[in-house]
């Protein structure tokens, strides 16, 4: 399986809102291939932390968004059958709305679409991709209140 990873990787989602929707993609990579996520990606080396929640989105889905508002951090740690870790990644959640685009699936996502937010639960998610999903939703209608 290789050589673990021996520190961290640093990576971005982005919760994108349109009206009752969220943009979700196909992993085409792993971990989770096949699943449908939130676009996003690891941060290269000097990037500023939103540019590259703006550019994950872009790259995954040709879609272009609103200044990324921060939502969450949250761990991603996977062990081997033995306890070593094999990988962990610190995720840092966004939140944005949608500014312009279709999406069309690019990078490392086999699909991208909007899907309702009243079927966010039976889409097999990540419990904490589904939580940073409502988290934001509550946020937005926060600030338009």
């Amino acid at each position: 399986m290789g050589t673990p990873m021996m520190r961290p990787v640093i990576g971005v989602g982005v919760v994108v809102l349109k009206d009752d929707h969220v943009l979700l993609i196909k992993r085409g990579k792993a971990p989770e291939k096949g699943k449908w996520s939130l676009p996003g990606g690891r941060q290269e080396l000097a990037e500023p932390i939103r540019h590259t929640a703006r550019r994950e989105v872009r790259e995954e889905t040709s879609v272009e968004i609103t200044d990324p508002q921060l939502l969450d951090v949250v761990d991603s740690i996977h062990a081997l059958p033995d306890g070593e870790i094999e990988f962990q990644y610190t995720l840092v959640d966004f939140w944005a709305e949608w500014l312009d685009g279709t999406p069309v699936a690019g990078d490392d996502a086999v699909d991208a679409q909007w899907f309702p937010l009243d079927e966010v639960g039976f889409l097999g998610l990540w419990e904490e991709t589904q939580r940073v999903i409502f988290l934001a939703v509550e946020k937005r209608n926060k600030q338009s209140v």
